[in-house]
């Protein structure tokens, strides 16, 4: 049922002390932490209690319901407004508000996250909350086809990131109509003013050049806030609410005043900021809540059946992930987004026998990478792909994305100097410490078809921030089909009790070390040859044994820069061994240039003579 249009005085009266109370208690919670944004909260507490009271459709008390709507703060400092709002619904007690806020051990963090059954994404970071939003808009519209609602509250500041405008551009393109933008647009950032200030028609020509509709309101005029809530409501397509607000709002002796982001009232300023709002109010809202959804009935997975390969044959990997994305999306949750490069890192495989849960994010890696987070809070499962060297420009959503817990899976091809003429803007040679630095990621890197295709299906159901790099070049299938690849494993693709030297690579150098380990043995030097394919995590037996084996002698080859990828990952799991270790770490070092992979990878020193001189020079 659609919230009333015209507000009578006992409801702008209600709404005006439900705005009082949001921010005595945005006050309250950061001066008893002495920590906190304030007055980021009281410039937006106006739109807010409009919002949670007429618009927002969310039972409070079943925070997992399929039809409730969606609240991000993607400038997530304000969370006391936020905390303020949960303790309005009933959701958190006063007394969690007020002495938990930003202390050790509580769920009530500096900034959201989602330890809070409410919080659907981590948010902090500005420019994120936007972009997660537009995934959460794209599910509810083209995959739950739900009347859910995604509400975003972003910063004036925030929207000088080029993430916002990727996130209204992509919501302008898909017609997201179940998306409405609030920008609390209060003039002053962190050190001073913005750069627009209060120049809502420059904000209002911009957003509309995206394909958005805005809407500019006076933030503190709650009649003025509910009625534009309600037209967003109706809109056709993404609505953008352009409220100009007063930093500090309410509070007359630091009101539009600079130098008081990020600091909580002093103890005596507080006290006389909640005498001039009124006092202390327990003031409980009862929100509208959603229509039931109807039941899922999705249909059930079709018997998963994995791409198969002859033994010997060529095959790169990014086929084989290409090939593997199309398997898997016999299941009805596995959705695919890419970067237009979906003909370069095969992810159109899918594309072609699934075109409606395949989300096209263009040339904007940093939305691809959110409207997968986006798309994973309302339990789908998304692979977003796109070259290795390209996901650096996600990177901060991809960290963010760990903060989160978020469940997603991303493919990086064309990696390494093995990509050949292309030259060095286009190689991807730091993405495996990126990646391993996030916090819980799986980090793989298979060698063959057969590897990878096994990867990727186990890449569907497993938790957290999922990496699989791929690469341009064919090469040799290795294994059987069938063969098992637990994560965490490796593969001993050469090995006997006499080996003298361990020759460890992952991806492309397995190949090198293959080669390798067949001229040695020419020479009657016996080589173990270690298929390292998961990076995080590592078979630290497998490594263990080959110390043992052969003495402490160890090649690693990797077509990677040498900081943060497989040598490192091998040290560091080897650290606290109380044996010697007498490791050789081959790695790009210098800047690469075009060539063929074959001249790259001699140059860069991680060939097969490279190789067979390290691991003579050893024994």
């Amino acid at each position: 049922m659609e919230a009333e249009r015209t507000l009578g005085e006992e409801q702008l009266t209600q709404l005006a002390e439900l705005a009082a109370q949001l921010r005595v208690d945005s006050i309250r919670c950061s001066t008893r932490a002495a920590s906190g944004h304030p007055t980021s909260s009281l410039s937006a507490a106006d739109l807010l209690a409009v919002l949670i009271s007429r618009h927002v459709r969310y039972d409070w008390a079943e925070p997992g319901n399929r039809a409730n709507d969606h609240l991000i703060f993607s400038k997530g400092h304000a969370s006391p407004l936020l905390y303020a709002v949960f303790k309005a619904v009933g959701a958190i007690s006063d007394q969690e508000l007020v002495d938990t806020y930003r202390r050790f051990g509580s769920r009530l963090q500096g900034h959201p996250t989602p330890a809070l059954p409410w919080v659907d994404v981590a948010t902090g970071s500005l420019g994120q909350g936007l972009p997660v939003g537009v995934g959460i808009a794209l599910a509810g519209r083209y995959l739950d086809q739900l009347p859910y609602h995604v509400w975003v509250l972003c910063g004036d500041s925030e929207t000088a990131e080029g993430s916002v405008w990727e996130a209204l551009d992509k919501a302008g393109h898909y017609g997201l109509r179940n998306l409405t933008v609030l920008v609390d647009v209060n003039r002053l950032g962190q050190r001073g003013p913005t750069e627009l200030e209060w120049d809502l028609d420059t904000y209002r020509r911009r957003v509309e050049a995206f394909g958005c509709q805005a809407i500019v309101v006076d933030g503190h005029d709650l009649a003025a806030i509910d009625d534009a809530f309600g037209r967003a409501r109706q809109a056709t397509g993404p609505t953008v609410v352009l409220a100009r607000t007063v930093k500090g709002k309410g509070v007359p002796e630091i009101e539009n005043k600079v130098d008081w982001h990020g600091k909580p009232l002093k103890p005596d300023l507080a006290e006389r900021a909640v005498a001039a709002l009124g006092g202390v109010r327990q003031i409980r809202v009862t929100a509208p809540k959603p229509e039931p959804a109807p039941p899922t009935g999705a249909p059930a997975a079709a018997p998963l059946e994995l791409p198969r390969y002859d033994r010997g044959a060529k095959v790169a990997t990014r086929n084989a992930y290409g090939d593997a994305l199309r398997a898997v999306g016999v299941r009805p949750n596995v959705v695919v987004l890419d970067g237009e490069v979906s003909d370069s890192t095969r992810a159109d495989r899918f594309t072609d026998a699934y075109p409606d849960r395949y989300f096209e994010m263009f040339i904007s890696e940093q939305q691809m990478v959110a409207a997968a987070v986006g798309l994973q809070v309302r339990g789908y499962r998304p692979f977003a792909s796109t070259f290795a060297a390209f996901l650096s420009r996600a990177y901060d959503f991809i960290r963010m994305a760990g903060v989160s817990r978020a469940d997603i899976a991303l493919s990086g091809s064309h990696a390494g100097v093995e990509i050949g003429a292309d030259g060095p803007s286009q190689m991807g040679l730091e993405d495996l410490a990126a990646m391993r630095a996030v916090q819980g990621s799986t980090v793989l890197y298979p060698s063959d078809a057969v590897s990878c295709a096994a990867l990727v299906a186990q890449m569907v159901d497993r938790k957290g921030v999922n990496y699989l790099r791929t690469t341009r070049g064919a090469h040799p299938v290795l294994y059987d089909n069938d063969e098992p690849f637990p994560v965490g494993g490796s593969k001993l693709l050469r090995g006997g009790d006499d080996d003298r030297v361990a020759l460890i690579g992952a991806g492309v150098t397995v190949h090198n070390c293959l080669a390798a380990a067949d001229e040695l043995a020419s020479a009657g030097i016996n080589a173990r040859v270690i298929d390292l394919y998961s990076v995080k995590p590592l078979d630290r037996e497998r490594l263990l044994a080959a110390v043992r084996d052969t003495g402490g002698r160890l090649v690693v080859v990797e077509d990677h820069y040498p900081e943060g990828g497989l040598g490192s990952a091998v040290l560091e799991s080897l650290a606290d061994l109380g044996e010697p270790i007498r490791l050789t770490h081959l790695a790009v070092r210098g800047l690469p240039t075009s060539g063929t992979p074959t001249e790259l990878m001699d140059q860069a020193g991680i060939g097969v003579s490279a190789i067979v001189a390290a691991a003579r020079a050893s024994v």
